[in-house]
C-alpha cells in the first residue's frame, strides 16, 4: 500500500479504535449493573445460564460456518478445553461477587486480575520476568494491591459476612481470569481470535446452561416470572456485555493496541461507580474515590512499563536478526536470551 494511502488510513483507524474501545466500556460497565439489578428476581445459574445461552447463538454461526467450509484449525475443540473449563468457573464467581457487593466494589475488587496475571505469565514465560523485575511494573503492582484492598475496607458493608464472601468471590474470579487469559495464550496459539473465542464460548454456555438445570431455581424456570422488560434487560445483558464486547475490544485492540485498550478499560470501575450511584443509590466516599484512583493508576502504570520493556525486546530482536547472516537462528537465540 503507498505511504499516502497508509498516512490517510491512521486517522481513520484511530477513531474506530476509539469508538470500539468506548463502547466496549460502555457495555462492560453494564453489565455489573445489569447483574445487580437480577441479584434480587433470579439466582446466579439462571442469570448465568440464560444469559450464556442467549450469547451463544450469536457465536455459534462462526463455528458451525468454519466446520462447513472446513477451516477450523486443527484440534481446535481439544486446544479450548482448558481455556473454556476456567473462564467457566471465573464466570460463576465473577456474577456472584456482583450478588453479594454493590457493583462499584465486586469491579474494584475484580482489578486483581492483573496482579494474577503478572505473577502467571512471569512463571509461564521467561521473557515476562524481565518485566515484572522491573521497579516501575512492582511500583504499579504495589498501587493496584493498596488502592484496591483500601477501597474495599472503607466500604460500609466490609466485615460483615456477605461482603467478606463477595470479596473474596471478586479476588477468585479475578484470578481465574488470569489464569484464562494465560490458558488461552498458551493453548489456543495459531488460533484465529475469532474462532477462539467463539468456541471457548460454546463450551461455556453449555457448562452455564448445564449447572442453570441442575442447580438453578426450578432449572431456571424462575426466568419466566420475569416481565417483558426484564426479559428484554437480559437479552441486551447477554448481547452487549458477552457476545458483542468482546468483538469491540479485539477490534479496538487492532487499531490502538494492547496498552491503550486495556488502559482505557481500566477506567470500568469508575463508571460503574459512577452509574451504581444513581441507580441503585451505592454511592461511593472521596476516600474511597481517591483510593480506588490510585489502583486503577497503578493498572496503567503496570500496562505501559509492560508495553515498553515489551517492545524494547523484540526491537533488539529484531536488530540480531538484521546482523546475522542466518535470521532464523539469530530469532531462536533471541527467543532464549529474552
Amino acid at each position: 500500500m503507498p505511504s499516502n494511502a497508509v498516512a490517510a488510513r491512521q486517522p481513520q483507524d484511530q477513531f474506530i479504535g476509539v469508538t470500539m474501545i468506548v463502547l466496549t466500556l460502555a457495555g462492560w460497565t453494564s453489565i455489573p449493573l445489569f447483574l445487580h439489578f437480577f441479584a434480587d428476581k433470579i439466582d446466579l445459574w439462571t442469570s448465568n445460564g440464560w444469559r450464556y445461552g442467549i450469547a451463544a447463538l450469536v457465536w455459534a454461526p462462526v463455528v458451525v460456518l468454519g466446520a462447513m467450509r472446513r477451516t477450523l484449525p486443527a484440534g481446535v475443540w481439544k486446544k479450548a478445553l482448558w481455556p473454556a473449563g476456567l473462564n467457566a468457573v471465573a464466570q460463576v464467581f465473577f456474577t456472584g461477587a456482583f450478588y453479594k457487593l454493590d457493583p462499584a466494589m465486586a469491579a474494584f475488587g475484580l482489578r486483581s486480575n492483573i496482579v494474577f496475571a503478572a505473577l502467571g505469565a512471569a512463571l509461564l514465560f521467561a521473557a515476562e520476568r524481565r518485566v515484572i523485575r522491573s521497579w516501575g511494573f512492582l511500583a504499579g503492582m504495589v498501587m493496584v494491591v493498596g488502592g484496591t484492598c483500601g477501597t474495599l475496607f472503607l466500604d460500609s458493608s466490609f466485615g460483615d459476612k456477605t461482603s467478606a464472601i463477595g470479596i473474596v468471590y471478586a479476588v477468585l474470579a479475578g484470578a481465574l481470569y488470569a489464569a484464562y487469559a494465560l490458558a488461552v495464550r498458551v493453548c489456543m496459539k495459531g488460533v484465529p481470535t475469532l474462532v477462539s473465542f467463539s468456541v471457548i464460548s460454546l463450551y461455556t454456555a453449555g457448562a452455564m446452561v448445564g449447572l442453570m438445570l441442575a442447580f438453578g431455581e426450578g432449572g431456571g424456570a424462575v426466568a419466566f416470572t420475569l416481565n417483558a422488560g426484564e426479559w428484554l434487560l437480559l437479552i441486551v445483558s447477554a448481547l452487549v456485555g458477552i457476545a458483542m464486547g468482546h468483538v469491540t475490544y479485539y477490534i479496538g485492540i487492532e487499531r490502538l493496541g494492547v496498552a491503550v485498550s486495556a488502559g482505557v478499560i481500566q477506567l470500568q470501575p469508575f463508571t460503574v461507580a459512577a452509574a451504581s450511584g444513581p441507580i441503585f443509590g451505592e454511592f461511593l466516599t472521596g476516600a474511597q474515590w481517591g483510593l480506588g484512583a490510585v489502583a486503577v493508576v497503578g493498572t496503567i502504570v503496570m500496562l505501559v512499563v509492560q508495553s515498553r520493556i515489551t517492545k524494547r525486546a523484540a526491537a533488539t530482536k529484531a536488530g540480531i536478526c538484521e546482523l546475522e547472516p542466518d535470521a532464523d537462528a539469530a530469532a531462536a537465540r533471541a527467543e532464549r536470551e529474552v
